[in-house]
């Protein structure tokens, strides 16, 4: 089931993108806010608590109503899985940006490539030229594949495969949200807050990271990703970010990373990756590195249920 609920939840985002999505990410913000609201006491043991309610109250929900949907028919189970996949993985969230930054690179309209990357990252990207556009779009390409869909798929498959529905892509995305929202803040109100929600991410994020580091490895250069990955993805600022961005450009064969301008200063980050400047060309093969590493789980996943299903009958 967990194939085919991939399948069915990629196609139909390709064929209907869910527009409302911020509205769904506003609801998501004010359900935070709530817990945060009311059990913010400055205190590491209080944002677990919120973190714990704010994660199992969807669990609470989610899985008694798979239970009662499986019982009722598998039909019903499965719709309802695509559903929940439809509304945590916003494939079609990041590539449309993507796709136009890359479009406006080959006609060399730079100020239209500026713009996008600039809304996309929600930082001023003025001052990029067409290789740092190239660049650092092709970094986020890599996050945003990640954290919208592999990790997704990751949890996803692990709680079907412990009976729990689809209930694994809303904990993944929750813990994101309640890191960004909780974790990655860091001000006098906050206080100790918000340091559970950063190391439940931590963990959360753990195993999806580093198996798609190694399919990016397998579907790409595997010498020169396995060797960015273990001698470069800690210099990054966010480690477990660098796992991603180093495996894939060493996968693409691409120099990432490297001083940006940033609001008229430079800003310094490590080199990661080998090999020749980010171009449009790198942004093409970043696509397909992207669709071959979701075709090789796809693939993964069906190997698995034909095992499963042949155990079953010669049991």
């Amino acid at each position: 089931m967990s194939l085919f609920s991939l399948i069915a939840a990629l196609l139909l985002e390709q064929m209907h993108p869910l527009h409302a999505r911020k509205y769904l990410y506003s609801w998501v913000r004010s359900y935070a806010d709530f817990f945060q609201y009311h059990l913010n006491a400055g205190e590491r043991r209080h944002g677990k608590i919120a973190w714990l309610l704010a994660v199992l109250l969807p669990l609470g929900v989610t899985v008694p109503l798979y239970w009662v949907l499986s019982h009722q028919h598998v039909i019903f189970a499965w719709a309802f899985s695509v559903l929940v996949l439809y509304l945590t993985m916003g494939f079609r969230q990041f590539s449309h940006y993507f796709t136009d930054i890359h479009k406006a690179l080959r006609d060399k309209d730079l100020d239209t490539a500026r713009s996008l990357l600039s809304e996309w990252r929600g930082a001023s990207c003025d001052e990029f030229g067409a290789e740092e556009i190239a660049r650092v779009s092709i970094e986020q390409a890599l996050l945003a594949a990640h954290r919208n869909v592999f990790g997704v798929v990751v949890w996803f498959v692990i709680f079907m495969l412990l009976g729990l529905g689809p209930s694994g892509a809303i904990v993944y995305r929750l813990a994101q949200f309640l890191n960004a929202r909780w974790g990655q803040q860091d001000s006098e109100e906050m206080g100790d807050f918000g340091v559970f929600a950063a190391q439940a991410y931590r963990v959360v994020e753990w195993l999806p990271m580093r198996l798609i580091a190694s399919t990016f490895a397998i579907v790409g250069d595997f010498e020169d990703a396995v060797y960015c990955w273990r001698s470069q993805a800690h210099g990054w600022p966010d480690p477990e970010a660098g796992i991603v961005l180093a495996s894939g450009a060493g996968a693409l064969g691409v120099r990432l990373g490297m001083t940006i301008e940033q609001d008229g200063m430079p800003l310094e980050r490590p080199e990661i990756g080998v090999g020749d400047d980010a171009d449009a060309d790198y942004m093409q093969s970043t696509i397909g590195l992207v669709w071959r590493a979701l075709v090789f789980w796809l693939i993964a996943l069906l190997l698995l249920g034909v095992a499963s299903m042949a155990n079953w009958v010669g049991g």
